[in-house]
């Protein structure tokens, strides 16, 4: 009597949560998952078209493109990502003067909103008048007179995608790697130290080792934030040159909003959510396999 007690105390506690939850998550879910079995507009449900949605997205080839592009900024960003942030927090982990400087510029950008970062990006990256350009002018990289149009090459504007959410992003996981890397006790290193280790030593054989738990966390976390990219890419380029950068997000989006089709954006909504599902499947398995051995 004394735990059924207990237990109906604590639910009515979780029950404000349970209440938000189950409206703003479980229910869109299912009423995406009921959406993509009808011909729906913005304006009303219209009629059941059974699998027909999912037999076109199968033959889509812009679906099928986006998912790709998805895919691009993915492995541009999630190996780069985890190799930035591993170096920045080892800078800012180091004994000196400007350690809470580091920290601070290394952790700004991410406070900033997608917008904000975004609309950076796109001053930075424009021919003529953008910091980069001018930089590499400054520099002579650049001779006089010569532009590089990053936002109108396919190559160079995934280039300047992935490098603003970058910057933008990785102070997020720096602070991760940063507390990991706090936790390593001294004593192991001051060992290690003893027996004669270099410092590339320790680092290969002590710190990454130690770090191996949030690096699975992070590269897992990375590759879903990177499939669900779409604001900075809609308001940098978006989605050129001739779609060439379009993200699955941003077509889901277009197709939904743009030409009236909420059955079929949902309909790709699952087949993302599916393509996320199957590669945390495969992650979890591996990592269980990684911590038995």
């Amino acid at each position: 009597m004394k735990k059924l007690r207990i237990d109906l105390q604590a639910l009515i506690f979780l029950l404000p949560f349970l209440i938000v939850y189950v409206l703003f998550t479980i229910w869109p879910m299912i009423k995406g998952a009921q959406m993509s079995f009808y011909k729906w507009t913005l304006i009303r449900k219209m009629r059941y078209v059974g699998w027909d949605n999912f037999q076109r997205m199968f033959h889509d080839d812009q679906f099928w493109a986006a998912v790709w592009h998805s895919t691009i900024f993915v492995f541009l960003t999630t190996p780069t990502m985890i190799v930035l942030a591993i170096a920045l927090a080892l800078i800012a982990n180091r004994k000196s003067k400007l350690q809470k400087l580091y920290r601070s510029a290394f952790f700004l950008p991410s406070i900033l909103s997608v917008s904000v970062a975004s609309y950076l990006g796109l001053f930075m990256f424009q021919p003529y008048t953008g910091f980069i350009n001018g930089i590499l002018h400054g520099l002579g990289i650049l001779a006089e007179g010569k532009e590089i149009f990053w936002l109108t090459e396919p190559s160079l504007a995934w280039i300047a995608v992935a490098a603003l959410t970058l910057w933008w992003t990785v102070g997020f996981n720096f602070i991760l790697y940063l507390s990991a890397m706090q936790e390593i006790p001294d004593e192991i290193y001051e060992a290690a130290s003893l027996d004669g280790a270099a410092k590339g030593q320790m680092f290969w054989r002590i710190t990454l080792p130690m770090m191996n738990s949030i690096t699975r966390m992070i590269l897992m976390l990375q590759i879903i934030a990177s499939y669900k990219v779409f604001m900075q890419i809609y308001i940098i380029t978006g989605g050129g040159p001739l779609d060439s950068t379009r993200p699955i997000i941003q077509y889901i989006y277009q197709s939904g909003f743009k030409k009236n089709d909420l059955g079929y954006a949902a309909t790709m909504s699952y087949m993302l959510f599916a393509i996320l599902l199957v590669l945390s499947i495969i992650q979890y398995v591996v990592n269980n396999r990684k911590e038995a051995a």
